[in-house]
Order: C-alpha cells, then structure tokens, then sequence
C-alpha cells in the first residue's frame, strides 16, 4: 500500500502500465472520515492538523484536538507523544508563529474536578455536611433525652467541630444535664428558643 498525504500528490499510474502492484491510501480522504466515527480517538486528533487544509479551520479544531489527547485514557508515556505530535504538525502548519502563539492555540485546561481548590472546597463542603448530620442527629438524641433544646444549645451544637460532636455524642449517656453535656449556659445575650 502507497499512502500520499492528498490525493493530488498521487502521480499516478506511467501510461501504459498494468495493473498496479498495490492499493494506494489518501489520508485526507481517510483521517476526516475516521475522525467522524471516533471524535474521540486521541490517535486521529493528534493528526488533524494534516486533513484540515484551512487555517481558520485549523485554529479552532486544534484546541479540540488537545483536549481529546489530554482527556484520552492512556498511558502518560503515550499521551505526551501524541502531544508532541499536534505539536509537530501545528509548527509545520504555521510556520510562522512562535512556540508561544502556537501554545495558545490549545492551552492546557485541568478538569476543575482535578483542581486542588475544587478538592478542597468539596472536601470542606463534604466535611461540613457531614458535620451538620450529626449535629442533626444529635439534637434529636438530646431532644428525647432532655426535652426541648434551648436556643443556646441548638447553637452550640450548630456551630460546633466534628471532633467536639464525637465527644458529645460519647458522653450523652453519662450527662445528667444539658449542660453537664454542653457546657455553662451563656450568662446573657442569647435569646431562649421558641
């Protein structure tokens, strides 16, 4: 098989011959389709630059094409080969713009799920909700065991640690008091609860 980037590079069968030896392949016939059945085929992406013949074009496809790469489930060894290729084959393409212009073309864009603020704000978040179930959890325990709370202690408990919600939760067999359990009631300033 005899593969020729486009078509019109074929020169062709001399007049005359036979039948050809083999079977001859146009990538930008071929790789326009292959990219349609796999718009997610990181292996086609890292050739787009090589069947999309405007530059227009090829500016808004190639950050397309970094994107499939980067989010492709393969090996690192392999995704960063298939990065040099864009690479490669965007430098061939405009030959004119510097490696920084080039990189602009397809900027490197980390999943938020994979940022270190988006970890910690649901880490925060997830530790929050956690920590307002159990203070849920234990209003309800008290509720049964002293009767309705007072404002001071929905509170405290409201406000209160996961670690400080452990403890309370350890002791609340052993308290003989609200605030034997919670602590001194606020001396003044905090209303009572309704």
């Amino acid at each position: 098989m005899l593969i020729f980037l486009r078509a019109g590079d074929d020169p062709g069968m001399p007049p005359g011959a036979g039948s050809p030896l083999c079977s001859v392949a146009y990538l930008d016939e071929g790789l326009p389709r292959w990219l349609e059945r796999e718009p997610d085929n990181p292996y086609v992406a890292a050739l787009v630059p090589l069947f999309i013949p405007r530059a227009v074009d090829l500016r808004v496809r190639a950050p397309q094409a970094w994107q499939v790469i980067r989010a492709a489930p393969v090996a690192p060894p392999i995704r960063a080969t298939l990065e040099r290729m864009l690479e490669f084959w965007l430098m061939e393409r405009f030959p004119l713009l510097t490696d920084e212009e080039l990189r602009t073309m397809f900027p490197v864009l980390v999943p938020l799920e994979q940022t270190r603020a988006y970890q910690d704000i649901f880490a925060k978040g997830k530790a929050d909700g956690e920590a307002k179930g159990k203070a849920d959890g234990l209003k309800r325990q008290l509720k049964r065991r002293f009767g309705a709370l007072p404002r001071w202690a929905v509170l405290r408990l409201d406000s209160a640690a996961m670690d400080q919600l452990d403890g309370w939760l350890e002791g609340i067999f052993e308290a003989q008091s609200l605030e034997d359990l919670l602590g001194p009631r606020p001396r003044r300033g905090v209303p009572k609860a309704r």
